[in-house]
């Protein structure tokens, strides 16, 4: 890890850092408007059924499935900076040519299915990349402070995102939201392309640059052995599959289930699916402390009971008025804060037992097996709904994320104390 003068005592100090947390930021700002924007595009324009939009959702998250392997092995042979720069720039350009092409009234589902692949494609390289990135930018003790600086940056995306995609799409238009979302992909690609620390990330010296397809399906077993050697690593990769899985379903089946049978506006719906946001804020700042103090295993288990469990109450709401609004916003809340110890805590042991050289294939290993059954998630929900209707489908699909917990509490991982493990061998 690089240890120069300019590795300032605080990650606020160093230029760098701050690159990465703007560009970040502005990015995951992006993302998370794009997140409600393109759905609820094709629920109130194109006026999608309940497998349609499950198809969309699916086309979306399909190349996690597809790409997150080799974007692990390429990631660890190229620069992150490079990888964050070019996608955020493809993504501005896509979604900008999108919302021309929906103010000529040519934005079809076809053209919808296409630009949903494309954005998601580039979104599996540019988490990868940025997951791997801090690791190459600040010492090993800094890694749960600049963790909790990247996720807070995202729970602030989670809060205003959905907010400003929904009330884009519902006061003023498709093309003006959709054009939204390319602004923040322009200002992250500004913000990142000016970090200067960029060598870790470059192949080692007299390390051959092979990259033919041996090479890279070599790196990819290496990286694929690696995790399925790891017990923690195990673990986490089960219980984020179950959590994915339950997840994409539970979704599909709640876009659909407040704006057709609560009958909320789409700003309503931005705001409901916001309230995550300031709940991922405190959590952010609980999973800096609560690892320390009740140690890292328990509290994974015990924040993934509260966030996941709090979508159970859901299915009995009706109607749109205040009450049913105001639980929605707590559910959100709850969900944001306990979802997101989880995530702080879960990357932080990741990035702890992996060694460097295999940090983006690890992160891209876990993001693959996990957020990889994430689109036959939306197909079964939008079948669910379907066939089940909306409120079973609901509580079958919130119960199902209890699964996730359930795996972490039955492993070693539930014991992990107030230290985090140490940095293993690789495989």
């Amino acid at each position: 890890m690089p240890t120069t003068p300019t590795r300032a005592r605080t990650l606020w100090r160093d230029a760098d850092f701050r690159r990465l947390w703007i560009g970040q930021t502005a990015s995951q700002l992006g993302e998370h408007t794009t997140l409600v924007v393109l759905p609820l595009f094709a629920v109130l324009t194109l006026h999608t059924d309940a497998g349609q939009l499950g198809v969309l959702r699916a086309v979306g998250q399909a190349p996690i499935l597809l790409l997150s392997l080799f974007a692990g092995a390429w990631v660890d042979r190229w620069r992150t900076r490079t990888t964050m720069v070019r996608t955020d720039a493809a993504r501005a350009l896509l979604l900008g040519g999108a919302a021309v092409a929906a103010l000529l009234g040519r934005l079809g589902p076809a053209a919808l299915l296409v630009l949903a692949f494309a954005v998601g494609t580039l979104s599996v390289f540019f988490d990868v990349a940025y997951q791997t990135s801090l690791v190459r930018l600040v010492r090993r003790d800094q890694l749960v402070r600049g963790n909790s600086a990247l996720e807070g940056s995202r729970s602030a995306a989670q809060i205003g995102g959905p907010a400003l995609g929904g009330a884009a799409v519902s006061l003023l238009t498709a093309p003006v939201a959709t054009a939204s979302t390319a602004v923040f992909f322009a200002l992250s690609f500004l913000s990142i392309r000016r970090i200067r620390t960029d060598a870790e990330s470059l192949p080692e010296r007299g390390e051959p640059e092979d990259r033919s397809r041996t090479r890279v399906l070599r790196r990819i077993r290496e990286g694929l052995r690696f995790v399925a050697g790891h017990t923690a690593l195990r673990t986490v990769c089960l219980a984020s599959a179950a959590f994915q899985f339950s997840y994409a379903a539970l979704i599909t089946v709640h876009l659909l289930f407040l704006t057709r049978e609560l009958h909320l506006s789409g700003t309503l719906v931005g705001l409901v699916l916001a309230a995550g946001g300031p709940g991922a804020l405190l959590g952010s700042l609980l999973a800096a402390r609560l690892p320390g103090r009740f140690g890292h295993g328990p509290v994974l288990v015990g924040a993934a009971v509260l966030g996941d469990g709090a979508y159970l109450c859901v299915p009995a709401l009706h109607g749109s008025a205040a009450p049913t609004v105001t639980v929605l916003l707590t559910v959100g809340f709850v969900f944001g804060c306990g979802g997101q110890v989880v995530n702080v805590t879960v990357m932080a042991v990741r990035q702890s037992v992996t060694p460097d050289a295999l940090q983006g294939r690890t992160a891209a290993t876990i993001t693959f097996v996990g957020m990889g059954l994430a689109p036959p998630g939306s197909l079964t929900g939008g079948l669910l709904a379907r066939e089940w209707g909306l409120r079973t489908s609901l509580l079958v699909t919130a119960a199902a994320m209890l699964l996730s917990p359930v795996v972490m509490a039955l492993s070693p991982l539930a014991r992990l104390g107030r230290d985090l493990p140490a940095t293993a061998r690789p495989a």
